[in-house]
């Protein structure tokens, strides 16, 4: 089955189309700043999953309270002053939670931008099932706020508005699967500073590493070519990231986001090589292994086969497999030929010597 994808951005020319800055909410804005505002609003959707984002020249403050019920994660991704929510200041990279049925106050006092995420409370189990803490709905009960790492923030205010802008190149539907890996990796960029803000996990010991890593590549098998992400493995498993983490730098001596990215990049390398350039395009077949930046997409997929990807595809090997199978055709036409002409050669003589016996019976 297939999961509806849609992608609208609009433009902003005052502070009244900041009303709808969260898809499915409303907010009472008025403007701090002066000048005319200007900026736009974007509001993705996966099905009944949605991620808004926004960005504004001028400081705003927003109100809003909250009835239908969703659990609203929200990511600064950018700000020219300073922003507050509630009594929570804010830098670039932050994240707020935002819990249900709850007041939001914020405001911001020079131009900015955002994204923002809504769940229901229900899903919380199931993405961040190996977590304890955030797989506990009760966790996202209380307003709360994660000042970022500067690594996790800086990554996260680039990735999102990267995923954004290359689904929205993929209007119209996506495989469950497609779906489901673009919908945690969504997640995983807005909630990965609350990730590293939990304490150690001391549910008890780990499994053993060399077994965990053993089943998680068994697993992966059996998923076949389609991408995984690392909250899905940890859900699977029930283990939480730090543990898997150990597990696989324990064992291979890389973590397991490198592995999963190896992985998929054998994964491109194998369909490349079995494709016809004129079929297929680079984007394409990476943006279904989940890359979205084709840049540092072909760096990685360089530096470990030690050729570019579109080499793979329109190069040597894809002329060498043409050959190959120009060959195997000319070879099997030519026993054809071998046969029917013994098969037709072997009907005439029986027609001779038919002939034969007849004429001495008559």
């Amino acid at each position: 089955m297939n999961r509806p994808i849609s992608v609208n951005t609009s433009n902003l020319d005052s502070f009244e189309g900041l009303q709808h800055a969260v898809q499915g909410t409303h907010h009472d804005v008025m403007q701090l700043g002066r000048g005319r505002l200007r900026g736009s609003l974007t509001h993705l959707s996966i099905g009944d999953f949605s991620l808004s984002g926004g960005s504004f020249s001028v400081g705003v403050r927003a109100q809003r309270v909250s009835t239908d019920g969703k659990l609203i994660i929200g990511l600064l991704l950018n700000s020219k002053g300073r922003v507050t929510h509630w009594s929570f200041d804010m830098q670039p990279g932050d994240v707020l939670v935002m819990p249900p049925n709850t007041e939001h106050d914020g405001s911001f006092h020079g131009a900015a931008s955002y994204a923002a995420i809504r769940l229901d409370l229900a899903e919380v189990a199931s993405l961040f099932k190996g977590e304890p803490r955030l797989s506990d709905p009760a966790t996202w009960c209380d307003k709360n706020h994660y000042r970022t790492n500067s690594s996790v923030g800086i990554a996260a205010t680039r990735q999102l508005p990267l995923i954004v802008s290359c689904l929205a190149q993929q209007q119209g539907s996506l495989s469950d699967d497609a779906a489901d890996f673009w919908k945690r990796s969504i997640v995983d960029a807005a909630t990965g500073t609350i990730v590293h803000s939990l304490p150690p996990d001391t549910r008890g010991p780990a499994p053993s590493a060399m077994q965990l890593v053993r089943n998680v590549e068994s697993y992966l098998e059996a998923t076949g070519p389609r991408p995984v992400h690392i909250s899905q493995i940890c859900a699977d498993f029930n283990v939480s990231r730090r543990s898997l983490h150990r597990a696989f730098f324990d064992v291979l001596g890389l973590g397991p986001v490198t592995f999963l990215r190896h992985k998929r990049l054998c994964a491109i390398h194998s369909i490349l090589r079995d494709s016809i350039a004129a079929n297929v395009t680079v984007a394409e077949i990476a943006m279904q292994q989940g890359f979205i930046e084709l840049g540092r997409f072909s760096h990685y997929y360089h530096s470990l086969f030690g050729e570019y990807p579109s080499e793979t595809l329109g190069g040597r090997h894809s002329a060498g497999r043409l050959r190959t199978r120009l060959d195997d055709i000319e070879r099997r036409l030519t026993r054809q030929i071998r046969v029917a002409r013994a098969t037709f050669g072997q009907g005439q003589g029986s027609v001779a010597n038919s002939a034969k016996l007849k004429g001495a019976v008559c």
